[in-house]
Parts: C-alpha cells; structure tokens; sequence
C-alpha cells in the first residue's frame, strides 16, 4: 500500500492514453466508490453514496436525475471542486482527486473543461467576451504571439456561431442562446478531452437547445471530445448519449447504453423518468398514466443493495433477490412498456378513483372559502355597529365563512357590552346626582 502511494506521488503528468478495459475501450475516466459529504458531525448529509461508472473516450455519457440527486455533486468532484469523502476519481488511470501534484493539477484544468447551466451567472459581467474566451488561453499560455491568440479566439467563436465584432461586446449585451455559446466557447478553446456540461440546455428555449446540442456533437466529431453530460430530461439525452447513467438521491440506479436503458428500463425509478417524458400528441399524452415511483418496493432492511452487471453492459442497483428478477426479465427478451395509454372507459374509471380518493382525503380546512380570511376590519365594524355587525355574522355563517363570522360576533358582542357599560356608568352618575 505505501509502495502504491509513492507511485503516485511520483506521477506527474498524464500518460498519452488511459488503460483499456475487457472491451477494448480506452477508459478516460473512471469513478471508484465516490462517497461525497457535505457538513459534519449530525449535521452531515451524503450527497453521493458509493458510485462507480467509467466513461470511454470519444463517447457521451449522460447523468440522469431529479432536481437534488446529486448530479452536479458528481460534476464538481470530476473538476476538482467537491473533494470526496471516500472512494477515488481516476483519469486516464491515474487518480486526480484528493492531493495531487501542482503539475497535475494544472493537467486536470487544462483537460476537462465545465460549461455550466446558468450562461448569465457563469460569465464575469465586467469582461468582454474577448478576455472571457482567452482567459484560459491567458493563464496556460497556449498561444505563440498575440496573433496567434486573436486567431484562436476568432476561429471558435466563430464555430460556436458567434462574430468576431461580437468580442469586444458584454455578457449583458447578449442573449441567454448566446451566452451558453460563449461559455462554450470558453470551454473549447482549451481543447479539452472531457467537457462536463451541466444543463448547458436547460435554460434556454427549445429552438436553441437544438442549435446547442449540434455544437457539442460537432465539437465530438471534429476533435474526438468526451463528454459528460448532466440532465434531468432523459427526452434530450436519449438521442445524444452513448450510454447513460441514472441517479436517485445520490445512489447510481442504473447504468446501460441509450437503446439497451430505453428497451429494458428494469429499476422502477428509471421507468418513472421514461414515463414522465412528453408525448407530442397531445391526445395520447391525455391519455397517458404515469409511472409513479414509490421507494418503499425496496426492503433492504435484511440486505446490502448494490450496483451490479446483468449482462448486456446493463448495472442495475438493488439486492440478491431484485438482481435475480432484473436478470430473468432482461434474459426474457420482452421489451419493458414504461408508457402506458388508456382508453376511454379506463381513463373514466380512473378519474373516478381519483376523485373518490380526493373526497376522502380533503381536509375541513381546504373547504374553507377562499375569501373567509377574519379581517380585522368586521371586528371593527361590528363593534361600531353591532346589530349590523350581528346580522352580517349571522350570513357569514349561513355561508360557512367561519372566520368572517366569529369575527363578526367577536366585534357585536364587544360593542354591546360597551354600550352596556357607558349606559350603566349613566345611570349611576345620574342617580348619584339626585340625591
């Protein structure tokens, strides 16, 4: 053990290539048991537990989850910003999380890149778009002469389809599409061989989304580029990515290739993800049921649920028993539906089951009136006025505004017993007087 810790140590720059596995895939990066932990003591929350995937070389992979699963978590560990609490981070073999040599650490933020999901908070306001995309350029000195670096510069802002007038411009000078266009552009100008996009897409209108989309496969095309690519859509995802990986509060649930999780979606988080997926017409999409994943169909109170291959590049996570009828329903061939369209008499059925089960389950204060609010202002009124305000109460509560009345009477009763006292106090003085 402290033979291999000296052996890293002594690494000081990555190898041409990384390591090829059983498949004969170069491997470029690899996650080994990833715990990330934020806070300490009892107030310590894991955000990722025990995840383990690798990405080949020249391929996207995507990271699929709901808001908060730890997807980002994921991202910044691979840059070096979220450090891991255990487990290890391996790129082109050699581990870059943890404390690593400076030159190596300039390595990993030459060579992975970030295009982050927010293209206004991502971009210094105060720069132009020039110093922006030649920042990087700047600090790595990756250009001959000045020249050289204004070529540089104008070539990929031109290929994220962008002008070269454009450069001495401001991020607020630009629209959200073209502000993701020059973080991009940022990114790509180092040449890097992993870019993790963070919703780069997820913040812009659907046409541009397209127009995004083609820039990162063209940029894979030209340069072999890898990606890492994180999303909650699997609508997007499933027709750029190579293989995808799901995550649910921080576990990986599943890992396959696109068509391979799409055919056989076997963890039931995943068919949920499937099923909530928009279908453009909009007939079948009324009549669509969901997929609701409900966590209790996992008992792992007697076992250690786990991710594990089935076959097929196919990793599923769950226990001995679920691997077990994961694997019989993959070997079965039968293609799993995670969509399912009802008819006309189903869809009547259901509405009234759910109605039925929305009665039951209406509380008495959600029958309250939208207007039944007790302003103070009838207090006030009854109190002045309170045969009137008594009235009012009396309809308020013939409406069931319970609050509108109790404040009605509240105020009546309270000028009544005003009025009671003032005229009493009269009554005394004046008999006082007379004798």
């Amino acid at each position: 053990m402290q033979e291999t810790e000296n052996t890293e140590k002594r690494v000081t720059q990555f190898p041409e290539h990384g390591p090829v596995d059983e498949t004969g895939r170069e491997v470029l990066l690899e996650l080994k048991n990833v715990d990330i932990t934020f806070g300490k003591g009892d107030r310590a929350v894991k955000a990722v537990k025990n995840a383990s995937f690798n990405i080949y070389k020249g391929e996207t992979f995507s990271l699929v989850g709901e808001s908060g699963s730890g997807k980002t978590t994921v991202g910044r560990a691979v840059i070096r910003v979220n450090p891991l609490s255990a487990g290890e981070i391996l790129y082109k073999g050699v581990r870059i999380s943890g404390a690593i040599p400076h030159s190596l650490d300039r390595e990993v933020i030459r060579n992975i890149q970030m295009v982050f999901q927010d293209p206004a908070a991502s971009l210094n306001e105060r720069a132009t778009v020039d110093y922006i995309v030649s920042e990087g350029l700047y600090n790595f000195h990756l250009y001959e002469d000045e020249a050289d670096r204004v070529r540089k510069v104008e070539k990929i802002i031109e290929e994220v389809g962008l002008l070269p007038e454009h450069l001495t411009r401001y991020p607020h000078e630009f629209s959200g599409g073209q502000r993701q266009r020059i973080g991009l552009a940022r990114a790509m100008v180092m040449e890097p061989e992993l870019v993790v996009a963070d919703e780069p897409i997820s913040a812009l209108d659907v046409s541009i989304r397209a127009q995004v989309l083609n820039l990162l496969k063209k940029f894979q095309r030209e340069r072999e580029t890898t990606y890492l690519f994180i999303a909650h859509d699997l609508s997007i995802v499933r027709f750029i990515s190579d293989r995808i990986g799901v995550i649910y509060k921080g576990d990986i649930v599943e890992v396959a290739t696109a068509e391979e999780l799409f055919d056989y979606p076997l963890h039931p988080y995943t068919r949920s993800l499937i099923s909530a997926i928009p279908i453009p017409d909009p007939l079948l999409e009324k009549h669509k049921k969901l997929f609701t994943y409900d966590p209790s169909v996992h008992d792992y109170s007697n076992s250690t649920p786990s991710l594990v291959d089935i076959g097929h590049g196919h990793f599923v996570f769950g226990d001995e028993k679920e691997i077990e009828e994961y694997r019989r329903i993959r070997e079965s061939g039968e293609r799993i539906q995670s969509i399912t369209i009802l008819s006309d008499e189903e869809m009547a059925a259901e509405a009234a089951s759910h109605t039925e089960d929305t009665a039951e389950s209406t509380e008495p204060i959600l029958e309250t009136p939208p207007h039944d609010t007790g302003n103070v202002g009838y207090s006030i009124g009854s109190f002045f006025l309170p045969i009137i305000g008594l009235i009012g109460g009396g309809i308020f509560k013939r409406h069931r505004h319970i609050r509108n009345y109790k404040a009605c009477k509240k105020g009546g009763i309270a000028g009544l017993i005003f009025r009671g006292a003032v005229l009493g106090l009269f009554l005394l003085a004046l008999g006082i007087s007379l004798l």
